[in-house]
């Protein structure tokens, strides 16, 4: 049985099946891919994105308190370097340890919402001058001039003022604001910087004349 034709047709035969194969798989493959469900860039929110109605007060909220807390940062960083009171330097770093994150967490709702992220220690557009209690690039200078039992006295002083403004602000996106968790947020900012402030007139040089902060 093993003639020379029976074995050219056993190759005709092995190779039909090789090309029948080969069509049915790029069939399938086409079909397959033509099934699935494509994969496309997106420009949407990222993972992160809150989800819930919010409101222009909600982003005014964010806009505006990004970059009070980063002076308040810069303010605890200065006292970092030129506190003399042990509580000082640990107050303020209790200060950049908590409004770290919140900053974080606002930016998200920004980029979420396809709103401009505040840069720097300035504001946004009209929100720029309307942060209560942000104190003036002079009134930094003279704080960063400032070292020992003076600074102290003066960056308590200034740091009342400014979680004066940071509840202000908060207390409006409470009235005023739509997105549970930003209202979440300015609560936890009105009863954490109330504590505090509390806590700062207890320090020693609290309302002392040289604390102004003109």
């Amino acid at each position: 049985m093993n003639t020379a034709r029976s074995v050219a047709r056993r190759a005709v035969v092995a190779a039909a099946a090789v090309v029948t194969a080969l069509v049915l798989a790029a069939c399938g493959a086409g079909s397959s891919a033509a099934g699935a469900p494509t994969s496309t860039p997106t420009t949407s929110a990222p993972r992160s994105a809150p989800a819930g109605r919010h409101n222009r007060a909600d982003v005014t909220f964010a806009q505006r308190m990004i970059p009070h807390h980063r002076q308040a940062i810069a303010m605890a960083d200065l006292a970092g370097e030129r506190a003399s009171s042990p509580k000082v330097k640990a107050f303020a770093r209790k200060v950049r340890k908590e409004q770290q994150p919140e900053i974080r967490t606002m930016t998200t709702w920004l980029k979420a919402w396809g709103e401009q992220v505040p840069r720097g220690m300035e504001g946004v557009g009209h929100n720029a001058s309307a942060m209560p209690g942000m104190m003036s690039d002079h009134q930094m200078n003279r704080l960063k001039g400032a070292s020992g039992s003076a600074f102290d006295t003066m960056f308590l002083t200034m740091m009342i003022k400014h979680h004066q403004g940071a509840i202000d602000m908060a207390k409006s996106e409470q009235r005023h604001g739509a997105y549970g968790p930003a209202k979440k947020l300015a609560a936890t900012i009105v009863t954490t910087q109330t504590a505090e402030i509390a806590q700062m007139r207890t320090m020693p040089g609290t309302g002392s004349p040289t604390a102004t902060t003109r």
